[in-house]
């Protein structure tokens, strides 16, 4: 009896046919340059830049700014100016190179999320001893240390990425944008030089409203015309002032004192244009409940001590943090199914694929660099973590390790949502070293940092080479250009952090809200003391807090359909760690979005990201120059 045969067309592909079509008909790594020292060291210089500018972004709005597609943009404008300029010097420059030269700038860029902006600070603002007081030792103990823990999530990357790319061929939606913006540039020279000025503009738009706006100490009035006489004050009075709430101590309480205000400042409008419009229409909803409703009535009865937002948010964090934190962990664990693959995920890593040659060995990573980069580094962050922390070798084996896992979950989570799950995972450990250790803030934190910090940068690596992938490009040398945007990256961060934030004091207040570390800050202090240490009010709003994010997350699985007018319990909590106006220009800047989408889709379409990321980087960038200026001053 004849067996019938499957044809080919129609008959599952294995793991190798997969591999060795790309190889044959989409690998270009061999023909085209990539990982030249130009593209290498144009990807350390502005990955340097963008990091000083998600370290002012971050403190201010509690995330990091994408880095890849900025940084395309960026590079392929200048290295073609230059071109034109100097053809004999400056050849074409390939799209292979602007794809390696944004792993390294993007490695750089997200190098923030290694403590920087989240536990670090929260650490200094818990227990300010456990860092040097001088600056140099200060840079001495942590630039290793963000090194050593985004190099960690780098190595970690690579057991993932076959399986989770080249086989399954999983989304990773940021990185096929990315390389789709690649494409687009090295295709269309009159889109890609529009799209570059757009953003030049917007930045130069973005640096100088900075400029006018903070450059307000005496010894500058001769460089700003004296406009910082009258500008500063029109954003903490305009249009609120007058609006009041009720009265306060026998005054009158009005929306600016309880920062509902609008503030001079393009960055966060530019921000509001990037995130959805639920996300903002959410965090407009819990500024108004959080600053409007909640905080004169506990004002007024005493609970809390003035009308600022130090004072404000030490109350309402415990509304914010369980609502974000409860949210994010029961999305996580009902992904169950994201879980189980990403285990097996590791399995077919150490499987042998095939009997004879494997043409991808030569541009993979191979096996062998995953388990010696594993064991140094690993050992590394217990010694670190040993030495500057106090955190015993047994316990920073448990995070290493539980890392490790954690990091394969957070793999799989970014190839299908695009959401690296930093915060969830983070605190896992976190509630993981809480019970380990209870009472010990500094470990606490720390764990977690390693935790964090290796996600961040195994899920910015897989995105990547995704990026990469559907290019065409040599895997193993955007792993090199990764680790030399990680150490660049770590290099400039750290001490652009101490120069805008001097004195710990800084920290939670109006101008360096720090919203991610107040989070950080907010479940250390609940696993280190408990719930009985809080004001009663505090406890109740914990458990409305806790409660609101799992229902809103409930409701979000049962309505997927109507999920636009359910709130996002993300947007909902972090109002209540963020400023008033803060949250009124993000609103403001996602309607504006919205309305040009619908206006001109085509158009927004183009230029949105452009424009809003030239705002971000210029007002962030001046930012850090007027600090860099103040600091040179005072030295002089």
């Amino acid at each position: 009896m004849a067996t019938a045969t499957v044809p080919d067309a129609e008959r599952p592909k294995t793991p190798e046919e997969i591999e060795r079509h790309w190889f044959e008909h989409v690998y270009a790594g061999d023909r085209l340059p990539q990982l030249t020292k130009r593209a290498l060291i144009m990807g350390m210089m502005l990955g340097m830049v963008m990091a000083c500018s998600n370290v002012y972004v971050g403190l201010k709005a509690g995330w990091a700014m994408g880095v890849a597609i900025t940084s395309c943009i960026l590079a392929f404008t200048i290295f073609a100016s230059l071109h034109k300029l100097m053809p004999r010097w400056f050849p074409p420059y390939s799209i292979l190179e602007n794809n390696a030269m944004q792993s390294c700038a993007s490695a750089a860029g997200a190098i923030t999320s290694a403590g920087l902006v989240n536990a670090i600070p929260a650490l200094l603002m818990l227990n300010p001893s456990a860092l040097p007081a001088d600056f140099a030792h200060r840079l001495m103990v942590l630039i290793p240390w963000m090194a050593v823990v985004a190099w960690l999530g780098v190595f970690l990357a690579v057991p993932t990425k076959r399986q989770m790319i080249n086989v399954e061929q999983l989304a990773f939606p940021s990185g096929t944008a990315a390389a789709t913006t690649l494409r687009s540039l090295h295709s269309r020279g009159d889109g890609a030089s529009k799209q570059a000025n757009s953003l030049f503009s917007a930045l130069g738009l973005g640096a100088v409203v900075t400029w006018l706006r903070d450059a307000d100490a005496p010894w500058l009035h001769h460089w700003t015309w004296n406009l910082d006489r009258f500008y500063p004050h029109i954003p903490s009075t305009w249009g609120t002032s007058w609006i009041k709430l009720g009265t306060y101590k026998g005054e009158p309480l009005t929306l600016n004192r309880v920062t509902m205000s609008f503030e001079g400042s393009l960055l966060f409008i530019a921000a509001g244009a990037i995130i959805s419009f639920r996300q903002a229409w959410s965090m407009m909803l819990g500024a108004t409940v959080n600053y409007v409703v909640l905080a004169p009535i506990m004002l007024n009865a005493g609970i809390i001590e003035a009308p600022s937002f130090r004072k404000i948010s030490a109350w309402s964090l415990w509304i914010g943090v369980p609502m974000m934190v409860t949210s994010g962990l029961l999305l996580f664990f009902m992904n169950w199914k994201t879980v189980v693959r990403a285990f097996g995920t590791i399995t077919a890593f150490f499987q042998k694929r095939t009997a004879g040659p494997d043409p991808m060995d030569r541009i993979e990573v191979p096996g062998s660099w995953f388990l010696g980069g594993f064991a140094v580094l690993g050992l590394a962050a217990m010694v670190l973590g040993h030495y500057l922390f106090h955190i015993t070798w047994w316990m920073g084996l448990i995070a290493v390790l539980a890392t490790f896992l954690l990091v394969v979950v957070a793999a799989r989570a970014t190839g299908e949502t695009d959401i690296t799950p930093v915060g969830p995972l983070s605190k896992i450990t976190q509630l993981t070293f809480g019970a380990i250790k209870p009472g010990d803030v500094t470990v606490n934190l720390m764990t977690a940092n390693i935790t964090a910090g290796a996600t961040a940068s195994a899920g910015d690596l897989l995105t990547d080479l995704k990026s990469g992938y559907l290019l065409g490009a040599n895997p193993r040398q955007q792993f090199f250009a990764q680790f030399f945007g990680v150490l660049a990256g770590a290099c400039v961060v750290v001490p652009v952090f101490f120069i805008l934030i001097p004195d710990v004091s800084m920290l939670a207040t109006e101008k360096w809200p720090a919203p991610a570390a107040l989070v950080w800050r907010g479940v250390a202090e609940l696993l280190s003391k408990g719930p009985g240490s809080l004001h009663p009010t505090a406890r109740w709003g914990l458990v409305i807090g806790a409660s609101l994010g799992i229902v809103l997350s409930v409701l979000e699985l049962m309505f997927p359909k109507h999920k636009k007018f359910i709130p996002s319990p993300t947007g909902l909590g972090l109002a209540f760690t963020i400023n008033g106006f803060n949250v009124i220009s993000m609103f403001i800047g996602s309607l504006l979005a919205l309305w040009f989408h619908r206006w001109r889709p085509k158009l927004a379409e183009q230029y949105t990201i452009p424009v809003s990321s030239g705002l971000i980087a210029g007002e962030s960038l001046m930012g850090v120059g007027i600090a860099l200026l103040t600091v040179a001053h005072v030295l002089r």
